[in-house]
C-alpha cells in the first residue's frame, strides 16, 4: 500500500492531519455558533445550552429548591406574607412572576439582594444574597435552567422584554 520511499506514508499523515484539523475546527465552530445563536439582545441566560442548563439544574437543586420548590413551584401562598411578615418564596415556573422581569434584574436581585439592587433601604426578605457564594456563571446557569422549563411562548415573550430593556438602555434610545 505505501511506497518504499515513504511518499505514501507522508500523504497518509498529511490527509489524517487534515481530517483531524477539520473535525476539531468543525466542533469549535459548532460550539461557537450554538452560543451565538443563543445570544439575544439583552439576554444573559441561555436556555438552549444543554450543558449550562444541566449545570443550572444541579445548582438550583443545591441552592434554591429548598425554598422555591424542587419543581420550581414556590411556597404555598407565596403572595401572602407569612407570620414573620415576609413573603414566601415565589415559583420560578410559568405560574410565577420570574418571567415578568428582564434577565439583568433577575441576575442583580439574586447576586446582590433586592434591597441593594433596587435601593430599597428597609426591605426585608428571606432570600439569600449570593454574591459571595455563587459565581456569576453559576447564577447564569441557574436562570438558564429555570428559563428552559418555561413554555416556548413565555420564553419568546421574555426574550422580547429583554430586547426592549436593552434598547431602552442603549445610547440614542
Amino acid at each position: 500500500m505505501f511506497l518504499a520511499n515513504g511518499v505514501g506514508m507522508k500523504n497518509f499523515r498529511y490527509y489524517l492531519g487534515l481530517v483531524l484539523l477539520t473535525a476539531v475546527g468543525g466542533v469549535g465552530w459548532w460550539v461557537f455558533q450554538s452560543r451565538e445563536i443563543a445570544a439575544k439582545p439583552g439576554a444573559l441566560f441561555y436556555p438552549d445550552d444543554v450543558q449550562l442548563v444541566a449545570e443550572g439544574k444541579e445548582l438550583y437543586g443545591a441552592n434554591c429548591a429548598s425554598c422555591h420548590g424542587v419543581n420550581l413551584e414556590g411556597a404555598q401562598n407565596w403572595k401572602t406574607p407569612g407570620e414573620d411578615g415576609l413573603l414566601p418564596a415565589p415559583p420560578h415556573d410559568e405560574t410565577g412572576h420570574t418571567w415578568h422581569h428582564p434577565d439583568e434584574m433577575l441576575f442583580g436581585i439574586t447576586k446582590f439582594g433586592l434591597a441593594e439592587f433596587a435601593n430599597l433601604e428597609n426591605y426585608k426578605t428571606n432570600m439569600p444574597i449570593y454574591k459571595d457564594s455563587m459565581s456569576d456563571e453559576e447564577i447564569v446557569a441557574v436562570f438558564s435552567y429555570i428559563k428552559s422549563t418555561w413554555p416556548q411562548e413565555i420564553q419568546n415573550g421574555h426574550d422580547e422584554m429583554n430586547q426592549r430593556n436593552a434598547e431602552a438602555k442603549s445610547p440614542g434610545a
